[in-house]
């Protein structure tokens, strides 16, 4: 049994990940539900709410024991009143998230963006080490981004802080972006966007091994690459570029001192690492590149918990 316990939640269009987490940031106990997406979402709340009360009795645990709870969602958030206005994935639109979370579950809550928390994750207990100026980045299906000066998420005026994935990289004739953009990051460096690259690219040159492949994917075209594939090379080539570009010009202004780069294509790891550090080199000012360490994410799915259950700890 433990006395001081807080609830970190990770909102997903598929699946929900919850965890009892420690003052310390230790994750006690952790498990995940199916999302139900169904009706616009309006049963998520109350399952929530069960699958807590179920795993307090399965951990024996009290209700007393929760001081607080926070959750990372997707969508764009009212931060102060834990608002959503909308969240495609989930169904809802002009949803009182924090209203319906404390009114269930009796608890106090506090919400943020799923990449924030992540990002307040990783600073907290993985590969950020403490550091209070970090730069998070997630390459995923997208491009996630959490920005922390001074141990504090920047949020902007209405939330839409961090959006790093939308910045856009390509002025004319670029790729569209589900934001309703075109020529974002996103359409470059997201698993979605090396895809995109890849399928490009073997079109004008049909004796490149990703046309051997049954399906080209991220992690393929980064396996192939470190093979010798040309194609594949010039690929990640043209990612990096784009993506350091991206993030020496975001540490000209906010001078972090870890870059810390999550997601399913940091799988790729110190490959990956050694070419973003070399394109970020060349467009970032000297001092700005001698301040920075460049990390892989070391908390992977359990990101998303502990930044929440953080959030929880110093907010609520």
């Amino acid at each position: 049994m433990n006395e001081n316990l807080y609830v970190g939640i990770d909102l997903g269009g598929t699946s929900t990940k919850l965890a009892f987490v420690s003052e310390e940031g230790n994750i006690v106990h952790k498990w995940s539900i199916p999302t139900d997406t169904s009706n616009n979402g309006e049963q998520i709340i109350t399952h929530i709410a069960q699958s807590i009360d179920e795993q307090l009795v399965k951990t024996n645990n009290k209700k007393e024991s929760l001081r607080g709870l926070g959750m990372g969602a997707p969508g764009f958030i009212d931060l102060e009143t834990g608002f959503v206005y909308q969240a495609v994935n989930i169904g809802w639109r002009d949803y009182p998230l924090k209203d319906k979370l404390e009114e269930v579950l009796g608890i106090p809550a506090v919400i943020d963006n799923d990449a924030n928390v992540a990002a307040l994750g990783e600073m907290w207990r993985g590969a950020g080490d403490g550091s209070k100026q970090l730069l998070c980045v997630t390459l995923g299906t997208g491009v996630g981004g959490g920005i922390i000066i001074n141990g504090n998420i920047v949020h902007g005026i209405n939330g839409m802080a961090g959006e790093i994935g939308h910045i856009t990289v390509q002025t004319s004739g670029g790729a569209p972006c589900n934001c309703g953009k075109s020529g974002c990051l996103e359409s470059f460096a997201s698993a979605t966007g090396i895809v995109r690259l890849a399928e490009e690219a073997v079109k004008e040159h049909p004796d490149s091994q990703l046309n051997e492949l049954d399906k080209i994917t991220a992690k393929a075209v980064f396996e192939l690459a470190e093979k010798g594939d040309q194609v594949s090379n010039s690929v990640i080539e043209q990612m990096t570029h784009v993506l350091g570009l991206v993030l020496a010009n975001l540490s000209n202004a906010i001078n972090p001192e870890k870059i810390v780069i999550g997601g399913g294509v940091s799988m790729a790891g110190e490959p990956l690492l050694k070419l973003l550090r070399k394109q970020f080199k060349a467009f970032a000012l000297p001092r700005v590149n001698e301040g920075v360490d460049f990390e892989i994410a070391t908390l992977g799915n359990d990101a998303g918990v502990i930044g929440s259950a953080w959030l929880a700890k110093e907010k609520v």
